[in-house]
């Protein structure tokens, strides 16, 4: 169990890096800001990240956001309902449990009290810690670039 999770990370980060929109191992997929084609329509079919276990018969939809910080818990309740005929097409379909992971941290850092049972589900090691540092460091970068163009 411990090496498929490896696996999986190794696969998520290989994809962002090399910006490969799918990278298959074995019975894991990874899919990187791809549409999912359904029977019916279905305006949200485009999560952040899929992956998807053939073997274990499981796909989870991941999608991330940086909101303001009092729209955290909005926002990811937002993420849940968007995607939710998404995934209820997915069960139907292809006869996979769907989970839904909203990964939402806000702009200074703040994040839900449910992200660290969110990320369980998502298999590897992560720190929410080094999530909340790189928000912070976007919003510093964004807020140096504004305060320059206005001097």
């Amino acid at each position: 169990m411990m090496i498929i999770m490896m696996i999986m990370m190794m696969m998520i980060i290989i994809t962002i890096i090399i910006k490969k929109p799918v990278c298959e191992e074995g019975d894991v997929t990874v899919s990187w800001n791809q549409a999912v084609h359904t029977d019916r329509e279905v305006t949200a079919n485009r999560p952040d990240v899929i992956i998807g276990n053939k073997k274990e018969k499981t796909c989870t939809l991941i999608d991330v956001a940086i909101p303001a910080d009092r729209n955290v818990v909005q926002k990811e309740a937002e993420k849940k309902l968007k995607y939710k005929n998404l995934c209820i097409e997915i069960k139907r379909m292809w006869n996979l449990k769907c989970t839904i992971v909203p990964v939402i941290n806000g702009a200074t850092g703040t994040v839900t009290r449910s992200l660290s049972k969110n990320l369980e589900t998502v298999p590897g090691k992560y720190s929410i810690d080094s999530l909340q540092k790189t928000a912070i460091l976007g919003t510093s970068h964004i807020i140096r670039k504004v305060l320059q163009c206005e001097a």
